[in-house]
């Protein structure tokens, strides 16, 4: 970071070094920059190394693995045209992933249109390779999020860019897709610093650093409850989340699945909020809730880390315990110990947490956990271990889990080790 950086973000956190610190380590603790991760995206997944090297595997209809053909693959695979390139953060949407660099640059393949990724009018062409995203090239990215209707990324000094979110007439619903140029997001956040980014199906969440603390803002499609302020209503503009300040909860990582939202608190409370269909709120039923509540069930466990997709939702606490609840379809939640021929239980929907005992076999820390969020795909999951070691399951119809599958199946019921190492 260059001089003019580090006082553009100082003025940012209002003048105060302690909080411009504040704001750096939170960002590496919740994005896990710099450091490895896996991606379960749509039908396809992107792993990165600690050491920032890429390997992708899964369907590839429109090039999104990387390797210069739309050919399906299996098994990991690097993506040779990355060398000499560290890859610090990935995103993967349907049909397209971004990679950015340790340099800040962002890298996209696949669909060549921002937004709209999973239908609609799409992009002219198919990127098969890594490209630079030239409108990007002015902005130093550490984060990207991609949603159904747009795309987020993140700058060093904590501004929102976006791509596809249309004006301020037109929310995350009603987009532009093919608007290659990134938009400031205006309103609240345009002088407040930004850590984390999530996208759910058509709304945005971000966690900001404030000399009061730690607060998450929302903005876009108000369906369910899920933007957290207590109606339905879409908002135009970010909008401050003030449950939190009630609840005396500070967040330190949030998440947003495709209908529903979570936040883990600095005190090792989880709250969710939005949908609550088949139970993926932890609440014990499936309403909704239209402003984050506490997850009572997990008052006895410290997390450190959560995860959501479509209606489904992983924890992780502090002594690497994975807990699961929501929907059980593709075997994805992890409680799947029945017998194959047992569909009916291997799929049963989870209201409150339950332990995924099926991870805690394998030994190992769980440290991240990363699942479909996409409603037009069948979700897998993926948990990455403190000593880097992957495991995967759920649906792997199209080569998304890394793993090989027998002759007629088309899913994981319990977690296989995938063979890579990402430490």
């Amino acid at each position: 970071m260059t001089e003019e950086e580090r006082q553009y973000l100082k003025q940012r956190c209002g003048g105060s070094w302690k909080l411009v610190l504040r704001f750096l380590l939170a960002g590496e603790a919740c994005s896990r920059r710099e450091k490895s991760q896996a991606i379960a995206g749509p039908g396809h997944s992107i792993a990165v190394t600690s050491k920032g090297v890429v390997y992708s595997f899964g369907s590839n209809s429109s090039g999104q693995l990387g390797h210069g053909t739309t050919e399906e693959e299996w098994r990991p695979h690097q993506i040779r045209s990355l060398q000499g390139i560290r890859i610090i953060q990935a995103a993967a949407g349907a049909g397209r992933t971004m990679l950015i660099s340790d340099g800040g640059q962002v890298y996209a393949f696949g669909k060549d249109s921002f937004g709209e990724v999973e239908y609609g009018v799409q992009g002219s062409k198919l990127v098969t390779t890594p490209q630079l995203v030239e409108s990007l090239k002015n902005i130093d990215v550490v984060q990207a999020a991609i949603g159904n209707f747009f795309t987020a990324v993140l700058s060093r000094e904590g501004r929102v860019y976006t791509f596809s979110w249309g004006n301020e007439s037109k929310l995350g619903h009603h987009t532009e897709p093919n608007d290659l140029e990134p938009y400031p997001l205006l309103g609240a956040l345009e002088d407040i610093p930004v850590v984390q980014i999530a996208a759910g199906y058509c709304y945005l969440l971000a966690l900001a650093c404030q000399p009061s603390g730690m607060s998450v803002y929302s903005v876009g499609c108000g369906l369910g409850g899920k933007l957290g302020h207590g109606t339905k209503t879409d908002e135009k503009y970010p909008r401050l989340i003030e449950q939190f300040q009630t609840l005396n909860l500070q967040p330190v990582v949030v998440a947003a699945g495709a209908w529903h939202a979570a936040v883990v608190g600095k005190d090792g409370r989880v709250c969710t909020w939005g949908w609550g269909r088949y139970g993926c709120l932890g609440h014990g039923n499936e309403d909704c809730e239209s402003v984050p509540k506490v997850v009572e069930a997990l008052s006895n466990v410290k997390a450190v880390h959560v995860a959501t997709g479509d209606y489904t939702t992983f924890v992780v606490s502090d002594d690497g315990d994975v807990y699961s609840f929501g929907c059980g379809e593709s075997s994805s939640l992890g409680h799947n110990t029945a017998a194959a021929d047992e569909q009916g239980n291997r799929h049963t929907n989870v209201l409150s947490p339950e332990i995924v005992t099926s991870l805690k076999q394998v030994n190992e820390r769980v440290v991240q956990v990363s699942l479909t969020n996409s409603i037009y795909w069948n979700a897998h999951t993926f948990a990455l271990t403190a000593s880097g070691k992957l495991y995967a399951f759920g649906a792997g119809d199209k080569g998304q889990l890394g793993v090989e599958l027998a002759a007629n199946q088309t899913e994981r019921a319990n977690p296989e080790r995938v063979d890579i190492d990402l430490s």
